[in-house]
Formats: C-alpha cells, structure tokens, sequence
C-alpha cells in the first residue's frame, strides 16, 4: 500500500493532470440542435390532457409534484380501453419521429458523402490539370 500512496504524490510532483469529465454543458454543446426529438409515451401524452383537467379543478394548486402524482394515480387505475387512445396517438408520434430520424440520419449521411466526394473530385481536377499540362510540354 505504500508505493500506492508514493505513486500518487509522485504524480501530482510531475504535475500529471488527469482528464476531466465533461461538464453538462460540454455534453449539451455536443448535441445536434436540428437532430428530431423523441415522442413522448403513452402516459405524457396522457398527462398533457390531464393537467388540463387537473388545474381547472384545483385553480390554487401550483405544486407539480401534486400533478404528477394525482396524474400517475389515475393513469395506474385507468382500464385499457381507457388508455388506448393514449397510446394510439403515442405511436403515432413514434411513427413520425422514425420517419423524421429516417430523414435526418440520410442528411447527416449525405452530407458526410458529399464533402468525401468533394475532396475526390478536387483531386481528380488537380492530377487532370497536372497531366494536361506535361502534354502540353512533349509537343
């Protein structure tokens, strides 16, 4: 255990610095602000309607801690029937935020392929160039 313990001091005397961890504004920097979000589930789109319903009832009430378990309360003794048109608009959404990643991982493709060709096709004109003019030289 002891050479452990020299060994850390004899880092920090070097003056080694280990990496950070990314800060959440580092993580948030990263992230693609045109990138689809995702749908939100069955009892979200269940909640929109009933906090609604919720705030008429209880006009004095500002606690969202409240809301949300007034609203899970409900969503656990709703029958299936009852949920269903919840989760049919759910997957709805679902099935637009697959279309719209569809789209969106084909723009994040095609972008990376044109600046391949891009760089290519450059190439291509540069020894083309090159050989026009060695050509040109011979006659």
């Amino acid at each position: 255990m002891k050479g452990g313990k020299s060994k850390g001091k004899a880092d920090n005397k070097l003056g080694v610095k280990k990496s950070a961890p990314q800060t959440k504004k580092e993580k948030n920097a990263a992230k693609d602000p045109n990138k689809p979000k995702r749908p939100a589930s069955a009892f979200f789109v269940f909640m929109e309607d009933f906090r609604k319903q919720y705030k008429e009832k209880h006009p004095g009430n500002k606690s969202v801690a409240a809301v949300g378990k007034a609203g899970g309360d409900k969503w656990k003794h709703l029958t299936d029937a009852e949920k269903a048109p919840y989760i049919a608009k759910a997957e709805k959404r679902k099935a637009e935020y697959e279309k719209n990643m569809d789209a969106y991982n084909r723009k994040q493709a095609g972008e990376a392929d044109e600046d391949e060709e891009s760089d290519k096709s450059k190439s291509e004109v540069d020894e083309e160039d090159g050989s026009d003019e060695e050509e040109e030289d011979d006659d």
